[in-house]
């Protein structure tokens, strides 16, 4: 019986709903139709309104607080990694290693509290100011349906008071049929019962109306009140959230400076101790300098004027030496391309020179004088002239240089560094600008990269006469060929 009861509740239940549903969508559709007034409150609306952009503020700062919190986490694993890394390379017997390892563990644990406290802080806060806004909204929507159900009970009563007087009417004089067919006597009770029911349905009404008031009123005071609180409470909030935010990122970047600073005078100890070992960074090379393997030599940016243009003495030079406003001279870096072949003679015409000798240039065996004349010198008396050797893929094929006690076995020609160059490898040289070097072919041309030259600083062969101690490669565009 007691669950039989329990359910004929429950269907009362969902029958009072459903009728309370209807009669909603009954009274919005007259207020849309213009049939039924609607009670309007501008100030209420306006709360409502600011609520809702609160609400939307609030959610847009809670996910730009996320992302930011995951970028700190990204940032923190980016330097764990970094710091793993010089843990890796920094090698035992050097100086601070404990010191640099101490400060990387001081660096992690730095990440994870700044972004502990930032959740503790920033974010948990920021939750607990959106957590109220949902319960808010609900009772919002709520107080619309409570507004609805007051303006229909307000309407019901009214259509009864004003049917009232018709009622009574009818009352009062009943119809024809009715008189006849009850007694006089019966008539009076007939009158008094309708009009028992009609004060019954207006009371009814009224008790309805009464309630829906009520209810209404008591959810638009509560909202009336909470509302502007809310929305005034705003700017506290963000002012402590952003606050918090400044605050704690700046001690973050005090106490990172300081353990960045520690790492600082642990790397300069390392430095004074291996201080003959220092890099040098050194500027790129164009796209057309020349390689040797994974190494890019380039001059410095700013360096003076290269070697000058050399012409084939088959290739008449223009009559009257330099021309007014001639191209000067580009950077070594920008003058060669594609494999460092020494480059070809020059011989100044003149009308001594036979046909014979002209087409002796293209045998192999044929040993060329050069004149190596830039324009400023081409109205100089004197010109200089020199033998080099002919080479093919750095082998001498001809030249008294090998048999000379004086150079090196195999020497070809010299050259003079018009740049400083800063060896990265044991093979290398390291040259000064003025250094001169006695060019000497690979013992083996396979190993030759292009742009590279194998040489002997003049100096270190004059003084040492050891050439398995002197010898090394140096990039050809940081140098020019001399007499």
């Amino acid at each position: 019986m007691a669950e039989m009861g329990s359910k004929g509740v429950t269907a009362g239940k969902i029958a009072s709903n459903v009728q309370k549903k209807l009669t909603r969508a009954q009274e919005k559709v007259l207020q849309k139709l213009g049939k039924a007034d609607e009670t309007k409150d501008e100030q209420f609306e306006q709360c409502v309104q600011n609520f809702n952009k609160q609400l939307t503020e609030g959610t847009r700062l809670q996910k730009d607080l996320r992302t930011y919190l995951a970028s700190v986490k990204a940032m923190h694993e980016a330097s764990k990694k970094l710091n793993e890394c010089l843990q890796e390379v920094y090698e035992p017997d050097w100086p601070g290693r404990d010191e640099a390892n101490k400060i990387a563990e001081n660096n992690d644990l730095l990440w994870m509290d700044y972004h502990q406290k930032l959740v503790d802080q920033a974010l948990l806060t920021m939750d607990t100011y959106l957590g109220q806004f949902p319960d808010i909204k609900s009772r919002i929507a709520k107080r619309g349906r409570k507004l609805v159900d007051y303006d229909s009970a307000r309407h019901h009563y009214e259509s009864l008071q004003t049917a009232k007087k018709k009622d009574e009417a009818k009352i009062a004089k009943p119809v024809s049929l009715l008189e006849k067919a009850a007694p006089q006597w019966c008539q009076g009770k007939l009158q008094a019962h309708l009009v028992a029911q009609t004060n019954l349905l207006r009371n009814q009404a009224e008790e309805e109306l009464i309630k829906a008031q009520k209810v209404f009123e008591e959810m638009n005071v509560d909202l009336q009140e909470e509302l502007p609180s809310l929305w005034n409470s705003r700017v506290g909030f963000y002012v402590n959230t952003f606050q918090s935010i400044a605050g704690l990122e700046e001690n973050f970047h005090k106490e990172m400076s300081k353990l960045n600073q520690n790492l600082n005078d642990v790397l300069i100890s390392l430095e004074k101790q291996h201080g003959s070992n220092t890099f040098t960074v050194k500027a790129q090379p164009s796209d057309n300098a020349p390689a040797k393997g994974n190494k890019s030599p380039s001059p410095p940016d700013g360096s003076p004027a290269a070697t000058p243009e050399i012409r084939v003495n088959h290739e008449p030079e223009p009559a009257g030496g330099a021309t007014p406003g001639a191209t000067l001279p580009k950077s070594p870096s920008q003058l060669r391309k594609g494999p460092p072949v020494p480059p070809p003679p020059k011989h100044t015409p003149s009308k001594e020179v036979k046909q014979e000798q002209i087409l002796s240039l293209f045998e192999d065996t044929f040993v060329p004088e050069i004149s190596v004349t830039t324009p400023s010198q081409s109205s100089l008396p004197a010109v200089v002239v020199e033998t080099f050797p002919a080479t093919v893929n750095g082998t001498v094929e001809g030249g008294s240089g090998a048999g000379r006690l004086d150079l090196p076995p195999g020497f070809m020609f010299k050259v003079q560094a018009q740049h400083d160059y800063t060896a990265t490898d044991t093979d290398e040289l390291q040259l000064k600008a003025g250094d001169v070097v006695l060019v000497i072919p690979f013992q083996n041309p396979e190993e030759q990269d292009e742009g590279w030259l194998m040489g002997v600083k003049e100096s270190d062969w004059n003084q040492h006469k050891e050439l398995e101690k002197c010898r090394g490669v140096f990039p050809e565009n940081f140098t020019e060929r001399v007499p």
